[in-house]
C-alpha cells in the first residue's frame, strides 16, 4: 500500500512540473509583441527589427558587410534603392537616388578627446613628472 501510494505521489507531481513548463516559453526565440506574425502561434506577434544600421561584420578573406533593416548586406549589396559603397568602424555609406546618406552604428554617441587638467598638461608639457613616486627632471 505505501509503495502505491509513493508511486501515485510521485506521478501527480511529475506530470504537474511537466504542465507547469509546457506553458514556459522558449527563451530563444524572437520577442513577442507588434509586428509580422510568428508561425504556428495564433495571437501573438514578433517585434519587427529596428530600422537602421544595426551591426558591422569583418570578416577575413571575405567582403565586409553590415546588417541595416534586419537584413545582411554586403559592400555593394543593396538597401532599398541605395547601394552601399563604405564601411567604416562605426557606420557606413550608401549611395541612393537622394544623394549620399551615413548610417551610424551609436547615432547617439560621439567620440571626444580627453582634457588633461592644467597642471598635467602643464607638466607633460614642459617634460617635467608630478612628485608622486616619479623621477623629475632638474
Amino acid at each position: 500500500m505505501r509503495l502505491l501510494f509513493s508511486s501515485v505521489l510521485a506521478w501527480v507531481a511529475g506530470s504537474g512540473a511537466v504542465a507547469h513548463a509546457q506553458g514556459l516559453g522558449d527563451p530563444t526565440r524572437p520577442a513577442i509583441g507588434e509586428g509580422a506574425s510568428v508561425a504556428g502561434e495564433t495571437g501573438k506577434t514578433r517585434i519587427d527589427a529596428p530600422a537602421g544600421l544595426q551591426s558591422i561584420i569583418r570578416r577575413k578573406g571575405a567582403r565586409p558587410a553590415a546588417i541595416v533593416n534586419g537584413q545582411l548586406v554586403e559592400l555593394g549589396g543593396k538597401v532599398g534603392e541605395s547601394k552601399l559603397v563604405q564601411i567604416n568602424d562605426g557606420d557606413i555609406v550608401l549611395q541612393g537616388p537622394a544623394g549620399r546618406e551615413e548610417m551610424k552604428l551609436t547615432p547617439a554617441v560621439e567620440k571626444t578627446t580627453p582634457v588633461l587638467p592644467q597642471t598635467e598638461q602643464a607638466e607633460k608639457e614642459s617634460g617635467h613628472q608630478s612628485s608622486r613616486g616619479k623621477k623629475t627632471r632638474k
